[in-house]
């Protein structure tokens, strides 16, 4: 899968983000000639290498014959977008990104959605970077999307509604759940822009990925800063592993003097709040005395729910998180119809081979109560039929 992995070690805006994609082979005659079609008129577009901190990267320009006042709100916006003859692919992507920056400024500003004037947000230059950026990764074929923890910069910025503190008010409510940190006292380094486009398009934060790097790029910012080169920093490959590869949280809790009746109680909540899975494992502890360790896994996102439910429903006074890399067969499901009834079927693919095959299991419980047969028998039906499908579609790995 070709994915593009955003480094933002100095952080990320509309303009940086093009930087970077062209700098990474993006074709700018190209660009330029679909943002044409967008019929925004009174810019030009412009691009120049640049040097910071000795490292060259890409600087992308759009050049605003008239900024004038105008405020946009989003049905301006998304009339701009179908308006034009961009591929609907496109505009759908675009819109969203737009949508999600408007829902942030309405949380803000404790308004509704058609009531947000989007101010720097909907100038022409912000549509064009926005829209761009989508029509960018588009262009050079992205299917995938993640990106690094966000330098957000510190210290205040003058905006419309006057002097804010960085992260502003959007981008903080846009990067909400994402791993952020600020690192000395060098302004805004991660804009709305930046923030709208992370928060919609990437489908997780974290190290860089198992990826086979083909191409890198750097876009640059408008700022010099002293201590570190103001660059994006984005590699562009195909995933390096043959099924898929992410990263999830581990929560443990050493537990020694807990009920053992409100184990099974405490899983069931857990699950509810977004673990991907609960397992105990019996340990001894100091003076050797028994007690079990419980261990969630669970996406970054769902973290702060987890801790709160291990503190509402056991009697640990702690929990320790660490995040690890997990690589996992790219899986789907499909029905196969059983002498017993329809059977779910969860499929496992490594390197676009098929080399797990498991009937789910209450899927097999439910048609075995129903028909009275065997549960194991419902199992190996299930699982005879799923492999005689896809052996005649050429995927299975049957040794």
């Amino acid at each position: 899968m070709r994915t593009a992995y955003f480094d933002c070690f100095s952080g990320i805006s509309g303009d940086m983000t093009i930087g970077a994609l062209i700098d990474a082979g993006l074709s700018f005659e190209a660009l330029r000639a679909q943002l044409a079609t967008l019929q925004v008129p009174g810019y030009e577009l412009a691009i120049e290498k640049v040097t910071k901190h000795g490292i060259a990267g890409t600087k992308f320009h759009v050049r605003v014959h008239d900024p004038g006042t105008e405020h946009r709100r989003l049905h301006d916006i998304e009339a701009i977008l179908r308006g034009s003859r961009l591929a609907p692919r496109i505009q759908d992507r675009a819109l969203e990104v737009f949508t999600r920056l408007a829902e942030a400024e309405a949380t803000v500003h404790h308004t509704t959605l058609d009531q947000v004037h989007f101010h720097e947000v909907g100038a022409i230059d912000s549509i064009l970077d926005i829209t761009g950026a989508v029509i960018g990764l588009d262009l050079l074929d992205v299917q995938r999307i993640l990106a690094s923890a966000v330098n957000v910069g510190a210290g205040f910025i003058r905006a419309a509604h006057g002097v804010l503190p960085v992260p502003g008010p959007a981008t903080a409510e846009l990067l909400r759940g994402a791993p952020t940190y600020a690192r000395g006292t060098d302004g805004e380094l991660t804009t709305p822009t930046g923030a709208a486009l992370l928060a919609t398009l990437a489908e997780s934060f974290g190290p860089l990925p198992y990826l086979r790097v083909e191409q890198i790029g750097y876009g640059a910012g408008s700022k010099d800063l002293p201590h570190a080169p103001n660059l994006l920093r984005v590699f562009v490959g195909e995933d390096g592993t043959r099924g898929d590869a992410d990263m999830i949280t581990v929560l443990e809790a050493n537990l020694d003097d807990m009920n053992p009746e409100w184990f099974e109680y405490a899983q069931e909540q857990l699950f509810v709040h977004g673990a991907l899975d609960v397992f105990y494992t019996p340990i001894f502890m100091k003076k050797n005395r028994p007690a079990t360790k419980l261990t969630v896994l669970c996406e970054a996102g769902a973290v702060d729910a987890i801790v709160e439910t291990l503190f509402q429903h056991t009697s640990t006074f702690g929990v320790r998180t660490y995040e690890v890399r997990r690589r996992k067969l790219q899986r789907y499901s499909q029905t196969v119809d059983t002498p017993f009834g329809p059977i779910a079927v969860k499929v496992g693919q490594w390197g676009g081979r098929v080399v797990q095959i498991s009937p789910e299991y209450e899927s097999c419980r439910q048609a075995a109560r129903h028909s009275g047969a065997p549960l194991k028998a419902v199992y190996h039906a299930a699982e005879a039929l799923a492999r005689a499908v896809l052996e005649t579609q050429g995927l299975s790995n049957r040794g």
